[in-house]
């Protein structure tokens, strides 16, 4: 999966847990969180549906990696690179 495949999934994902939101008005780089008004039942929830939706484990410890659209993708590419 590439890192506009993986873009396309997280908004997805978000699109769901904040349905009022424009994925494309987020700024990348800036924290989910403040960005949608998530709390962190919200975050856990996009964290559980992404890992999920492609099978792999995210840590607890690696939660911070997901705060942001950017920091997500990245993470995201270098986690499914380990498992491919």
């Amino acid at each position: 999966m590439n890192t506009d495949e993986l873009h396309d999934l997280i908004s997805e994902v978000l699109s769901g847990i904040a349905p009022e939101a424009d994925p494309s008005a987020i700024d990348p780089t800036e924290d989910l969180r403040d960005e949608l008004d998530l709390d962190s039942m919200d975050e856990l929830n996009m964290i559980t549906r992404v890992s999920e939706r492609l099978r792999i484990d995210i840590p607890e410890r690696d939660y911070p990696q997901m705060r942001s659209l950017d920091g997500a993708v990245s993470y995201l590419a270098r986690r499914l690179a380990t498992h491919a």
